[in-house]
């Protein structure tokens, strides 16, 4: 029996074709349940761009995609089950330099970045958080 998508990942399909708003899908992310494989002890995460990306996945057959190209093939991937607002409000900001959230990226035509930004990530990690005409808003709290 097929499971049912994950509903981030219909916001995220959508939003790809070109509906949707973009604080819904936040919104879903932050409510989202992500599988975040572990690897020598930590959160597995790639560079790119000058970000570090935590990799997230919307159920276990996207992770499954992930790990058959990047991880132990076809054997069992170790991974923490973490609530997307954990990801962005708490172990983003304990990283220490710019991190975001990719979300299914072994996932063709899926994948969804979640960018170190105002909205997204607390202000105080925020790389865009001084910038002109930027508000506040950001999900995020304070410590």
């Amino acid at each position: 029996m097929q499971q049912p998508r994950a509903a981030l990942a219909e916001r995220i399909a959508e939003r790809r074709r070109g509906g949707d708003d973009p604080r819904a899908l936040v919104g879903e992310m932050r409510r989202s349940v992500l599988l975040v494989p572990v690897a020598d002890g930590g959160l597995w995460s790639v560079r790119s761009g000058g970000v570090r990306w935590i990799c997230g996945f919307t159920d276990e057959a996207a992770l499954a995609r992930f790990a058959l190209h990047h991880g132990p093939g076809d054997r069992p991937m170790d991974y923490a089950a973490l609530l997307g607002a954990r990801i962005v409000d708490e172990i983003v900001p304990a990283l220490g330099e710019p991190a975001g959230l990719a979300v299914d990226i072994a996932t063709e035509d899926g994948s969804m970045f979640f960018p170190p930004v105002v909205g997204i990530v607390p202000d105080a990690v925020a790389v865009d958080a001084g910038a002109a005409g930027t508000t506040g808003g950001g999900h995020g709290h304070e410590r």
